[in-house]
């Protein structure tokens, strides 16, 4: 364990949500490493939002991760978020009804699903869908209505779930802002988490969530669902290992999409 950052930072996660607080000459004789190894280890917690630093160590975050702009989310990690989006295509057959919710990862998948040209029926509260689907001869989009959020490019609210309450679907492809063992999956919006449970409630199969690593080991203000009620999680190479450190059940599976290597 000591060895591998994932395992290491893993560990170190749990030591402070277990009490609080950590300094870097415990860890550092605890994971006998280094103690330089150790702050970076809590640097890049920090950097993720999952830790506050502390002189001669971290502790747990007073605040949760505030949302961030549209904009900001779609400009980060567009290489994983495609390929995720690509890895989505071997789940989903010819025929389905998808739930699909909102983000920019989703967004991904809905792109993905487009060009594959399988006959689909996609519903979804993800505004930006309907200019992706514009030209699609294959894909019949349903937009449930609801208050318009211009911070995620979604409608969400009570009327949205009225909507989707009529409808089952064969699958759900899942966003999240927070994925994590002890609050399961998590979001800052309260209308969202509400839109997303209703999609999830209302799946006949395989629920899918897709996640690049920055939401992995996070927890934000809202909980949709458990991890118990996925299936199946599209993440990347460092997402993979993140949660392979996790202690998660078995019947979830882990589809790991590969990323492009440049020439």
């Amino acid at each position: 364990m000591a060895n591998i950052p994932a395992s290491r930072q893993q560990y170190i996660l749990s030591r402070i949500q277990e009490e609080g607080t950590v300094n870097v000459n415990q860890l550092s004789e605890a994971l006998d490493v280094s103690e330089l190894t150790i702050r970076r280890d809590l640097d890049q917690l920090a950097k993720r939002g999952l830790v506050e630093r502390t002189h001669g160590g971290a502790s747990l975050r007073r605040n949760l991760p505030v949302e961030p702009d549209y904009l900001q989310k779609a400009s980060e990690y567009p290489l994983e978020k495609n390929m995720i989006g690509q890895g989505v295509l071997d789940l989903v057959d010819d025929g389905d009804t998808l739930f699909i919710n909102s983000g920019t990862t989703t967004l991904e998948a809905i792109r993905a699903l487009v060009g594959s040209g399988k006959r689909l029926t996609i519903v979804t509260n993800n505004i930006d869908a309907a200019y992706v689907c514009r030209e699609s001869e294959t894909i019949r989009l349903v937009l449930a209505g609801g208050v318009y959020r211009a911070r995620s490019h979604s409608v969400s609210g009570s009327l949205s779930s009225l909507i989707i309450e009529q409808i089952w679907a064969n699958k759900a492809i899942i966003g999240v802002d927070g994925f994590s063992v002890q609050a399961g999956l998590t979001t800052p919006v309260l209308e969202e988490a509400e839109t997303t449970r209703a999609m999830i409630k209302h799946t006949a199969g395989t629920v899918i969530v897709v996640a690049t690593a920055n939401k992995i080991g996070v927890v934000s203000n809202y909980k949709t669902v458990s991890l118990e009620d996925v299936d199946v999680l599209v993440t990347d190479e460092k997402g993979a290992e993140l949660v392979n450190q996790m202690e998660i059940s078995d019947d979830l599976s882990i589809v790991i999409a590969p990323m492009r290597r440049s020439e």
